[in-house]
């Protein structure tokens, strides 16, 4: 069923990853021109990955193990890709092209907490069902 907890969990972290990267900036840069994910064609590719695989997870709730699955791999993609911000702002020495961090770097820390929820709520029907066929 897609009117389902973990769906609206999903759906807003599609709605993360995949829509809120356009409306906040990534970070200001020393000239303060405002960088956004869609400036940068690996943070753009790796945030729509992620609103994919939310996505193809709200379709997938016939099958609660595959829909955990990609949940886990959406959460992995978003720490990848919180690894790179930090290495982004803190490794580069000075203020060579950080200069001031926007709120879209707090994207994927919101998106991984969404999805967190999801995978919990999945388990939780998993285990509801489980615990049904053990009756029968």
């Amino acid at each position: 069923m897609i009117q389902r907890i973990q769906s609206i969990y999903l759906l807003l972290a599609a709605v993360v990853s995949g829509g809120l990267i356009f409306v906040f900036h990534l970070w200001t840069n020393v000239q303060d021109v405002l960088v956004y994910a869609a400036d940068n064609v690996m943070y753009l590719g790796l945030f729509l990955a992620s609103a994919l695989l939310s996505l193809i997870s709200i379709f997938m709730y016939k099958n609660r193990q595959t829909q955990f699955v990609l949940g886990r791999l959406n959460i992995i993609l978003n720490f990848i890709l919180l690894g790179f911000f930090v290495y982004q702002s803190l490794n580069l020495s000075g203020e060579t092209l950080v200069s001031e961090k926007g709120i879209g770097m707090f994207l994927p820390i919101i998106s991984i907490v969404l999805l967190v929820l999801a995978n919990k709520a999945i388990k939780k029907d998993e285990d509801l069902v489980k615990s049904v066929d053990r009756l029968r």
